[in-house]
C-alpha cells in the first residue's frame, strides 16, 4: 500500500515487524472478538490482527488509505474523525452483528496507533464511552503513557493521571523507538493497556473534570489558591486540605472532593 505520510494528520507509520509482533501477542485477539482500530494508516498492525480475529472494523480520516482500505474483504471501514465518533452506538451495531456472550457486558476492544498532536482528546472521548469497552491498547507517546500511569507526588502525575485512573486500570508495557516508524517521530513511543473498572467511584464527569482542571491549572501554587477559591465560591463544605500542590492529591481524593461538589446543599427552613 503506497502512500505518503500527511503531516497535518500526524502519520508515523509503524514499520518494525518484530515489534508489531509484540504489540498483537500483548493485545492477544481471540476469534470473533469485536475489536476497532483506530488510525489503521497502512495496516501493518492491522493485517496480523485481521487475520486473528477474522473481521476487524477500522476508523480512518484519510480519505485515501479509506479508499484502498475498504479494497480488504474482512475489513469494515469507517470513514470519520474519531472523535466524531460514538463508540457506544458502534458497540451496539457492531455486538448485533456478532455473537457475542452477553450484549450486557462491554464487548468492545478498542486499539491503535494514536496521533500524537490529538492523542488526549481522543483519551478524553472514550473515557466518557468506557461502558461499551472491554479494554483499549494505545501506541502514544511515551511522555503521554507515563503521564497517564504516573502516581502522585511524581513530576510526570497531573490532570491525564487523575481522569484515567479513575476510570481506568492502566499499565505501561513496551517501549518503541523512533527508529520502528516510516517517517521517523522525533520523540519515543510506548504501547499503554487500559482496562476499564468493573465497578469505579460513581460520580459526576463534568464535575470531576473541572475540579481537576483547576487544580492542575497553576501546579506551583498551593492548592488554596485554584481549588479553594473554586470550593469557596460553590460554597462546598469539606475538610479537604488545600494546604498542598495539585499534585500531592491522590485519585481517590479528587473522586470524593467531587462527590461532595454534587451533594445538595443543606439549608435551614423556616418552622
Amino acid at each position: 500500500m503506497k502512500h505518503r505520510a500527511r503531516k497535518r494528520f500526524g502519520q508515523h507509520f509503524l514499520s518494525d515487524s518484530g515489534v508489531i509482533e509484540e504489540i498483537v501477542q500483548a493485545i492477544a485477539p481471540q476469534p470473533q472478538q469485536v475489536m476497532v482500530e483506530i488510525g489503521p494508516g497502512l495496516a501493518a498492525l492491522t493485517q496480523p490482527l485481521v487475520e486473528r480475529l477474522g473481521h476487524l472494523t477500522v476508523i480512518e480520516l484519510d480519505r485515501d488509505l479509506a479508499r484502498q482500505l475498504r479494497e480488504h474483504p474482512q475489513l469494515h471501514v469507517v470513514e470519520s474523525d474519531v472523535l466524531k465518533v460514538d463508540f457506544v452506538a458502534l458497540a451496539q451495531s457492531l455486538c448485533g452483528s456478532t455473537p457475542c456472550a452477553d450484549a450486557s457486558v462491554p464487548q468492545l476492544r478498542v486499539v491503535g496507533n494514536l496521533p500524537y498532536n490529538i492523542s488526549s482528546p481522543i483519551l478524553f472521548h472514550l473515557l466518557a464511552q468506557a461502558t461499551a469497552i472491554r479494554d483499549q491498547h494505545f501506541m502514544l507517546q511515551k511522555e503521554v503513557v507515563e503521564r497517564m500511569v504516573a502516581a502522585p507526588a511524581t513530576a510526570a502525575y497531573g490532570r491525564l493521571s487523575v481522569m484515567l485512573q479513575w476510570r481506568y486500570a492502566m499499565e505501561n508495557l513496551l517501549l518503541v523507538g523512533p527508529e520502528c516508524f516510516d517517517p521517523p517521530p522525533r520523540v519515543d513511543s510506548a504501547v499503554v493497556r487500559m482496562v476499564p473498572l468493573e465497578h469505579p467511584p460513581e460520580v459526576a464527569l463534568p464535575v470531576l473534570s473541572e475540579l481537576v482542571r483547576v487544580a492542575f491549572s497553576q501546579r506551583r501554587k498551593l492548592l488554596r489558591h485554584t481549588l479553594g477559591q473554586w470550593l469557596t465560591e460553590r460554597q462546598i463544605d469539606t475538610a479537604f486540605d488545600t494546604q498542598r500542590r495539585a499534585e500531592e492529591v491522590p485519585v481517590a481524593e479528587y473522586v470524593a472532593l467531587a462527590q461532595a461538589a454534587v451533594k445538595p446543599l443543606t439549608t435551614n427552613t423556616p418552622s
